[in-house]
């Protein structure tokens, strides 16, 4: 799953095709039209099975409330969705506070700029104009440190700061740029004091990390906090005490002429619906049993109250 800027011209142009009228360039240049039928709402996703799968509970949640929602699923990356809002092509999606914030700053998030509410107050002044934010979930798809149970049995491991005396006798499985991240090898061992006894560069929470976990050939791995595995293998994930990894809270991004009280009072009963752990799980549902996003979303937000 990645959530990063995709900065192709051919391939910002052929998503273009799809999404009539979506802006090709910056995202930011566009101004945002006028409003239109209130009553309907065209709700974007990213182009990977978590973001659909939030963008189908946002429109299940809406379609509740009385209103028409005109589904524009995967339309691709980050600037692409963010083009499609500003010219109106859609009026709503779902969001990672910390990547948008990451996003929308040249050089990325501010140092020491990290928690979930410092994050979101960054947003408030970042956002491009006619999009606003509305609150943010208490779920997150964020870089984490993970172990499985026997290992953290073993170690009495909690949280990341339970590594340090320990970290010498484990090996810890990630992507490559991690050895030289702050947010990886570098970070832990300034904010935490972790040192490894070995890394194994491998691939950005992919399947070679998680696979070097489960059979044992490292004790810990950097995975996402919603890949299924945790729920399906009964990974545990280690509190990340000293915010070292930048939030990565859901929260709806929506055309700020669209965002009446009543859409607003829908989304948010989603948003307070979240956590990271039944987003997990309902994922799962969706990647490892393969129902469709639509059918997992109802259950949802059946399960919820929401429907």
């Amino acid at each position: 799953m990645s959530k990063k800027l995709l900065s192709s011209v051919a391939a910002i142009g052929a998503a273009a095709m799809v999404l009539t009228g979506c802006a090709g360039g910056d995202p930011l240049a566009a101004e945002p039209p006028g409003d239109s039928d209130s009553s309907v709402i065209s709700i974007g996703s990213a182009n990977f099975p978590e973001s659909e799968l939030l963008a189908e509970m946002y429109a299940q949640a809406l379609e509740n409330a009385g209103y028409e929602v005109n589904r524009q699923f995967n339309i691709g990356a980050r600037d692409l969705y963010l083009a499609a809002l500003q010219d109106g092509s859609i009026d709503l999606l779902p969001e990672y506070n910390g990547a948008l914030l990451s996003a929308l700053l040249k050089g990325g998030a501010p140092e020491g700029v990290t928690g979930s509410e410092d994050v979101y107050e960054a947003l408030q002044d970042t956002m491009p104009e006619g999009i606003i934010t509305l609150p943010q979930s208490e779920a997150q798809d964020k870089d984490t440190l993970a172990v499985t149970q026997e290992t953290a049995d073993k170690y009495s491991l909690t949280t990341i700061e339970d590594l340090a005396p320990v970290a010498g006798e484990l090996s810890v499985a990630a992507g490559p740029e991690w050895a030289e991240r702050y947010q990886g090898l570098v970070g832990l061992t300034e904010l935490y004091g972790v040192t490894f006894g070995e890394f194994k560069p491998l691939d950005a929470g992919g399947p070679l990390t998680v696979d070097a976990l489960l059979s044992g050939q490292v004790q810990v791995a950097n995975i996402f906090s919603t890949d299924s595995t945790i729920s399906t293998e009964g990974l545990v994930v280690l509190e990340d005490t000293k915010d070292l990894y930048l939030s990565e809270n859901i929260l709806p991004i929506i055309r700020e002429a669209k965002a009446t009280d009543e859409v607003i009072a829908a989304l948010n009963a989603v948003s307070e619906a979240l956590t990271t752990d039944n987003l997990t799980e309902y994922l799962a549902m969706v990647q490892v049993d393969k129902q469709a996003s639509s059918t997992v979303a109802t259950a949802f937000l059946t399960e919820y109250g929401i429907l």
